[in-house]
């Protein structure tokens, strides 16, 4: 499935959080105090792991949960304490071993396997639920849905993820973000509509029988996201 541009996008995004935001992304996932505009970013990131949480079952216990992407492991965190086993990814090494320094003296009735590498391994086995947020707004709309029909594959029950809404705030934002140096950049998010990227999942062979239920948008200063949720029919 790897297109070229999904290929290109995956290096620049292991790259940027291994060399280049690293400290500033430790700082944002923890407890330290930060500046205005990452406090709205941290504000919005806790909501909408808040949301994505609360679409899963109360009770885990004996459900396989694949976190794609988990930064630094608070998502994975919260749904082993519920009795998952959760598969807990990332393509950067650096953060995944700050999640496995924060979470090891974290009791919890399930369990995180924490590994550096890419979520759409088949190796990774089958999921009852996949959770994926804020990991496939760097790719492109087309890339976006081709990653979901390959993990549709490999899951039993529902995948919960999150775009980037396209608004006129947030091509605002891009367009400032391009006025840093290239070195201080993040790899670009990538807007779609949410119309648009209905209608492609809705055409897509593999996953376009999965129904679109819940959506929700989250809004906090610098953090615009919006969550879909695709449910196995």
């Amino acid at each position: 499935m790897p297109t070229i541009t999904y290929r290109d996008r995956r290096h620049e995004l292991e790259t940027y959080f291994d060399r280049t935001a690293v400290e500033a992304w430790t700082r944002l996932t923890s407890d330290a105090p930060v500046g205005r505009i990452r406090a709205t970013v941290r504000a919005g990131r806790d909501t909408m792991r808040s949301t994505l949480l609360s679409w899963l079952p109360d009770d885990l216990r004996g459900a396989r949960i694949l976190d794609a992407g988990c930064g630094t492991g608070a998502l994975a965190v919260e749904a082993a304490r519920r009795g998952a086993e959760v598969v807990a990814i990332d393509l950067s090494a650096k953060l995944v071993g700050l999640a496995r320094e924060r979470t090891a003296n974290i009791a919890m009735p399930g369990r995180i396997d924490f590994r550096v590498g890419d979520f759409l391994d088949p190796l990774l086995g089958r999921f009852d639920h996949v959770v994926a947020m804020d990991s496939l707004i760097h790719y492109r709309a087309d890339d976006m849905v081709r990653v979901l029909a390959q993990l549709s594959r490999q899951t039993g029950s529902s995948i919960l993820f999150t775009f980037a809404p396209r608004t006129a705030l947030l091509g605002a934002m891009h367009a400032v973000g391009r006025l840093f140096p290239r070195g201080d950049r993040a790899p670009a998010i990538e807007p779609v509509s949410e119309g648009g990227l209905a209608r492609r999942i809705a055409a897509d062979a593999t996953i376009g029988s999965w129904s679109q239920a819940r959506t929700v948008k989250v809004a906090r200063g610098f953090y615009i996201s919006q969550a879909l949720e695709l449910v196995r029919p």
